[in-house]
């Protein structure tokens, strides 16, 4: 007996709150990570889909592709899968979640390779604590009902179905490849290793600091070599150096005299200043 086809979804329906910002949309090597994400599953399945909430079928990235919209009630990656399965029922689903920047080809031809039909799912064991990593994995039809049972249950979270469920486990081929990126820092260092090779690692930037900066710095401005890929990743390794009292979260930061995003990439040269809040009303 043949096993059920196998469809491809990429989760990009989450609020990205520890990023601040949409992580389906951060770029690499010109690329968003949606983009990324669609392009990978497309070599290793036939139709790829894009798991997104009602509310985010009009954006224009997301729009582009073909679009499960969450179909059950709850929140989180859970609701994605379950609501490609049900669009589905007949079908398995390789889940990748759109954060995985060092996720590989191989990656996936070796999970597709060792796929397990009479299983619920076939998952990676994750290379830092040995649980599955439900946000890499295959997910058979048959998954659609214990998940349904399991939700309705209480349960949550499906890396503790898939232990629940005794799936199949593969031991990871890198043990960076289902690294997820979730804050502005891990962009940031997500950027400067996938760019070693192509640019020095490190680059020379110019800081400039006002006000409450200024005076904890004891200089209005510095160059600084890094390798803080981000504004964000910089800040972070500036304010351990001069034990800046200011959070991020009440400053703003400027690139070569233009505001600009705290994720966005920095590049050697660029002019940084951080702005703090502006006494007085």
């Amino acid at each position: 007996m043949s096993a059920p086809e196998l469809l491809g979804l990429v989760l990009a329906g989450g609020a990205s709150s520890r990023m601040r910002t949409d992580k389906a949309a951060l770029l690499y090597g010109g690329q968003t990570q949606l983009q990324r994400s669609v392009a990978l599953l497309s070599r290793h399945v036939t139709n790829v889909f894009v798991s997104v909430r009602s509310e985010q079928t009009d954006d224009p990235l997301r729009s582009r592709q073909r679009l499960i919209v969450d179909a059950v009630p709850g929140e989180g990656p859970i609701v994605g899968i379950r609501s490609a399965l049900l669009a589905r029922p007949d079908a398995a689903w390789l889940v990748l979640a759109c954060d995985l920047p060092f996720l590989s080809d191989a990656a996936l031809a070796h999970l597709i390779a060792n796929r397990h039909p009479e299983a619920l799912a076939t998952a990676y064991r994750s290379a830092h604590d040995g649980l599955p990593e439900p946000l890499c994995a295959i997910w058979e039809p048959g998954a659609g009902a214990a998940l349904a049972a399991y939700q309705d249950g209480g349960g949550r979270c499906p890396r503790k179905f898939l232990v629940r469920c005794a799936a199949p486990l593969l031991e990871p081929l890198d043990a960076r490849a289902l690294d997820n990126i979730n804050t502005p820092e891990e962009y940031g260092e997500a950027l400067s290793s996938l760019r070693q090779g192509e640019a020095p690692a490190r680059m020379r930037l110019n800081v400039q600091y006002f006000a409450l900066m200024r005076e904890q710095a004891g200089l209005s401005q510095e160059a600084v070599e890094t390798g803080a890929a981000t504004p964000a990743a910089l800040f972070g390794e500036l304010s351990a150096r001069h034990r800046f009292t200011l959070e991020r979260d009440q400053l703003k930061v400027a690139i070569n005299g233009e505001f600009g995003s705290w994720t966005q990439a920095l590049r050697d040269g660029d002019s940084v200043v951080f702005i703090p809040p502006v006494a007085g009303g």
